[in-house]
Parts: structure tokens; sequence; C-alpha cells
């Protein structure tokens, strides 16, 4: 059965009234929501079809954008609704069928005290040059930090600041930096080529909306190496597999090299897990590694499997394991220990420091 615009529309308001994080359209399965984690398919709405999928991508797309969809199969980039709201929508084949994954990006970008992330962050963005990532798995919020980490630039530091991103999703307006948002696939061809050119840019800070193959890390350690600030992210899930992930993303002969340039480059990790709330709502648990002299010495001796002694030891000067941003959590009674111990990567050690 075909879908009008009427239908469509309907489902996006429902995104919107829902609060969700993302729209599945799957053929064979109700138009389905994400809300707070959890998946609520829109059972008044009819179980989409073939040739219901194939209607609402396609109202989604140019006729240029169109044809590279039926050749690639496959596809990201950003799509307004009615000028309230952005999506970052993917759309692939699935079974020969369509289908589309789209995520809402707000129009204001928030604080990070609105999204309850600890005030150190802003420590990294105060840098004049360095690495910086935040990590995390996917859905859980690293797009949104990132943004609010250059929204403290553009109000605080009277700098040029270029963004490579798939697709672009927050949309900055210049306060006292000049932001130069560019897309790939529109404004450049890949990450790569448009993180060489920043160097001819008279750019202050890089920001690369992710990490995604061994040219890429390697032009962003340089640009950090050579008086820019660089921030990314990485779909890791803590700062030492963070590390591990960058130098195993290169071949063994070039493994030292990049260890010894990351050593002397990387300012600090943040690595983050949504978690529900008691009340309601999702709210971040985040794990800081900074990196200093004892990290450095860490990573340029190949010895990433201490990191997390570091972080456990390293309160005093700002250091955060994911355990302790757990507990603290549980202890404020904004989540509960279940929960806490659901998205623990070492539960037993959690459990520990629960009693002590």
């Amino acid at each position: 059965m075909p879908m009008t615009r009427q239908t469509i529309e309907e489902i996006f308001s429902m995104v919107l009234k829902e609060n969700a994080s993302d729209l599945h359209i799957s053929v064979g399965r109700h138009p389905t929501l994400r809300v707070d984690g959890s998946l609520l398919p829109l059972t008044q709405q009819e179980i989409i079809t073939p040739d219901g999928a194939h209607d609402f991508i396609f109202s989604l797309l140019t006729e240029e954008q169109q044809a590279h969809y039926l050749i690639e199969k496959e596809m990201d980039f950003s799509y307004n609704f009615r000028d309230h709201v952005r999506f970052r929508v993917n759309i692939y084949h699935q079974r020969g069928f369509m289908g589309a994954t789209m995520r809402p990006i707000p129009t204001k970008i928030r604080t990070l005290e609105e999204l309850s992330l600890p005030t150190i962050l802003t420590d990294f963005v105060q840098a004049q040059q360095g690495f910086f990532l935040v990590t995390g798995p996917t859905g859980h919020g690293k797009s949104t930090t990132l943004a609010a980490l250059v929204d403290v630039i553009n109000h605080t530091r009277a700098d040029h600041v270029i963004t490579i991103e798939d697709p672009i999703e927050y949309l900055f307006t210049s306060d006292r930096a000049i932001i130069d948002q560019r897309e790939v696939g529109i404004d450049t061809t890949d990450f790569h080529r448009a993180l060489r050119s920043v160097f001819r840019e008279d750019i202050d800070v890089a920001v690369v909306g992710e990490m995604r193959d061994s040219e890429t890390i390697s032009t962003a350690v340089t640009a950090a190496e050579t008086g820019h600030l660089v921030l990314s992210t990485l779909h890791t899930n803590n700062a030492a597999q963070t590390i591990d992930r960058i130098i195993d993303t290169f071949s063994p002969g070039q493994q030292d090299q990049i260890r010894t340039q990351l050593a002397s480059t990387l300012i600090g990790i943040a690595s983050q897990r949504l978690i529900p709330r008691v009340n309601g709502g999702l709210i971040p648990a985040v794990e800081i590694l900074i990196a200093n002299s004892a990290v450095r010495n860490l990573i340029r001796e190949n010895r990433t499997h201490e990191l997390d002694i570091v972080l456990e030891t390293g309160s005093e000067v700002g250091m955060v394991s994911l355990n302790r941003a757990l507990i603290d959590l549980v202890r404020r009674g904004e989540i509960t220990m279940e929960s806490a111990v659901l998205y623990s990567s070492s539960p037993e050690d959690l459990q520990n420091l629960a009693e002590g």
C-alpha cells in the first residue's frame, strides 16, 4: 500500500511528540520509535509495505539522491522536516527492500550542564593544540557531547573552526569563533581530503565527525602535532580500547610511529554511556582519561592494558573510571544499581566499589 504525505507527516509528528531518539522504517513492521532506549511500535499506523517504504524514503530525497541511492543501495544525509527539526538519516536495502533509520537532531545545542555532563570537559577545549576524543557505543550521545564542546569554543574563543561531518548534524551560528561546516559528499569528497585541506585554511580547531580509517587518523594526529586542536569521535567502549583501536588501524610497520605521535598529541578521552534514569529519560555516565605524563608513557611503551589502573588512581587530577561514574549516579539516586551493573564493563569491580 502506498504511503501518503499526510501519513509521513503524522509519523514525523509522533517522533517529536514522544521525544524519540530514532525512527525506524522497516518493511513488515509498524513504523517504530526508540524512546528512552526501548523500541516503541506505532501500532496506530499501518504495517509498512515495500511500496510504503519506497514512498517514505523517496519523499526525503532529491532526484539526484534517488539516482545515487538506487546504485549504491545505501546513503547518509540530513533532512529538514518543516524547518522544525533536522534528521540524520541512513537509508539502506535489506532482503531487497528499502529501509531507513532517522535520528532527530535538536535545533538548540544544549550546554554541558543541560546534558548533565562533567564540567571538566571544558578544560579540554581550552587547549591550544592536541587531540581529544569522545567515544562510546552507537546511540550514546557522542555527537551531542561534541556539539556542546564546539559551542563552548564558539562562545569563548576567537578562533577559526572547521567541522567535517557525514552528514552535518547540529548547525552552529558563529559567535566569537568563525565556524565553517563541511559535509562529506556535498562540500568535500571524503574526511581525509577535507582534513588535509585544513592546513591551508588558517584554522585553529578541526572537528572530525568520526575517525573511520588510518588516513584520517594519521592526518588528524599530524594536525594536532602542528599546533591545532582536533576533536573527534570513535566507536569504542573505553579509553584503553580507544588507544588500541587507533593503533590497530595501522599496519604493523606504522604502529610504532603512530603510537609515538599519539603519546605526544593526545590530551584526553571521554567515553560515555547513556543510562536510563530512575525518573525517566537518560543520563550520561562518563569515563574521563586525562593524558598526563603517566598516560603518555603507557601509550608510548605499549602498556595500554595498565590505563585502567591510572584511571582508578587518578581522581585527584580529575580522572574518572566508568565504574566510578556509574556508582556516583547510583549514590545520587539518578540510576538503579541494576542499570549500573548492566552498563558496566567490569561488574565485579563495580560491586566492590559499591561496598567500599
